[in-house]
């Protein structure tokens, strides 16, 4: 299991359009990809925009990311990168 922290930048969060591009580049993964929002402690599956969605996170929140599974070393780095180009 690997993870990071990361402050988001982006004005709106991750709400619906960053959240849904986020689920489509997260199921390229075999990984589990945990998005947990430390401001409120809610977490959702990054695969799925409802459960990602309800984690609530707002401009400036910080979330930890969390990677497990098969792929969980390409899978990683590739998050880690989407999230900073992205969020």
């Amino acid at each position: 299991m690997k993870s990071f922290d990361f402050t988001v930048t982006n004005p709106v969060g991750i709400h619906a359009r960053p959240a849904g591009e986020l689920v489509k580049f997260a199921k390229n993964f075999e990984s589990e990809i945990t998005v947990t929002n430390q401001r409120n402690g809610k977490s959702g599956n990054a695969k799925k925009l409802f459960s990602l969605l309800s984690a609530v996170v707002k401009c400036q929140d910080t979330v930890t990311v969390t990677v497990e599974g098969a792929d969980e070393e390409t899978a990683f780095v590739e998050i880690q990168q989407h999230f900073a180009e992205n969020l």
